[in-house]
């Protein structure tokens, strides 16, 4: 079943269990993961940092930027979530999920310098596509 609403947790290692309708937000670890909204029930992990998610406190709930395009799960889903909302979008065509990872790559590039090594392919359930190495790996970088 579709989640419509996401509500927090605060928590410094993500727990074994990842019940669906929480987003589970490590600060230390800057890393959020919930349960796919649609109701697949795969578990997404969003790394935050300057070149992949932020994450927008509102007191009694929180937003993810940018969407969370799940392109790498095979219900490619595709949702924002703004103030513990989840608002669906529409899916992209295969030539713009390639461009939007071309363009994180780049971003990473720019603000990391050399990623060598790193390719754009989808690395789990993330958003806009992931390096195959770890995010921390490149965050370190910086």
């Amino acid at each position: 079943m579709a989640t419509d609403q996401l509500d927090y947790r605060l928590v410094e290692l993500m727990p074994a269990s990842i019940d669906e309708g929480i987003l589970y937000i490590s600060l230390e670890y800057r890393t959020v993961v919930h349960r796919c909204c649609c109701g697949c029930g795969e578990k997404v992990v969003t790394p935050i940092g300057p070149t992949d998610w932020s994450v927008t406190f509102h007191g009694d709930s929180v937003s993810l930027s940018p969407s969370i395009g799940n392109w790498a799960l095979p219900c490619s889903s595709h949702y924002f979530v703004r103030a513990g909302e989840v608002v669906w979008a529409g899916r992209w065509p295969q030539e713009r999920i390639d461009a939007g990872r071309r363009a994180d790559l780049a971003a990473k590039e720019r603000r990391y310098g050399d990623v060598s090594g790193v390719t754009s392919q989808p690395a789990g359930a993330t958003g806009h596509g992931v390096a195959t190495k770890r995010w921390w790996q490149v965050w370190r970088k910086g």
